[in-house]
């Protein structure tokens, strides 16, 4: 008797947080204490790569650049260009924002390859093959997706959520956004919670905009006239067109 009381209880309860949640505008991912990815030193850089950095002049960078193990002569981002400091291995990079911090380089590069590791072990996911693959025109709220194919954004997608949600997107193939579409962020949702984990490559269309952390397996490519509200963080290279990325307020 006391068990069947208790375990009524129990679902009195839960039943009670979810109605809290739904009147206060709570998400089910905020309740289940879905944890954002740790990016470690990563997370000190609004670009950061493998494989260097190129770019069509002009750009705008705010935050900090790096890339290692290739020498810095492969970043190609001028000091105008970048509000904060060049990280590379030789200090080949442009002058005089270019500092040698291969040590530091060293751990950020293993912060970023841990990150990835950790967003694509993510198990049990609150959404699967959403869209089949295709998200534009969707308004996605908090919570953990899984793609077993690539991911498309052909038209604008919306992610709600409140200041604290989590957004982490598992992507077994690659990340395409079409030219002129926009992420928008709506209910207080912000670009520092949000991950890409991107097996593939992914690439930002012409004048898109785009929002979140990007952890790619391989190349990162924004085209001519891209925005990105958040971090570029590819285990090869990134590439830039005229482009403003901006590192999320932390």
């Amino acid at each position: 008797m006391t068990s069947t009381k208790s375990t009524l209880n129990l679902r009195k309860r839960s039943m009670a947080i979810m109605l809290a949640a739904a009147a206060f505008g709570t998400s089910s991912a905020a309740i289940a204490g879905l944890a954002p990815v740790d990016l470690g030193t990563a997370g000190t850089f609004a670009i950061l790569s493998k494989t260097g950095v190129t770019d069509v002049y002009k750009s705008s960078v705010t935050g900090n650049v790096g890339s290692s193990p290739i020498t810095g002569a492969a970043i190609l981002l001028s000091c105008p260009e970048v509000s904060g400091m060049i990280f590379s291995v030789d200090a080949a990079g442009p002058l005089p924002c270019t500092v040698n911090a291969a040590p530091y380089l060293t751990l950020a590069v293993l912060d970023m390859e841990i990150a990835y590791l950790d967003a694509a072990a993510r198990t049990s996911p609150d959404f699967t093959e959403v869209g089949a693959g295709e998200i534009g025109g969707l308004t996605l709220r908090p919570g953990l997706y899984k793609w077993g194919t690539g991911v498309k954004i052909s038209n604008d997608v919306t992610l709600t959520g409140g200041p604290d949600d989590v957004f982490i997107f598992q992507i077994a193939g690659s990340l395409r956004q079409a030219s002129a579409t926009r992420v928008t962020l709506a209910g207080g949702a912000q670009a520092k919670n949000i991950f890409w984990q991107v097996a593939e490559g992914v690439a930002i269309g012409t004048t898109a905009h785009f929002e979140g952390v990007v952890l790619a397996k391989t190349l990162v490519a924004v085209k001519t006239g891209a925005s990105v509200q958040g971090r570029l963080l590819a285990q090869t290279a990134v590439t830039l067109q005229m482009n403003a990325v901006t590192q999320p307020a932390p």
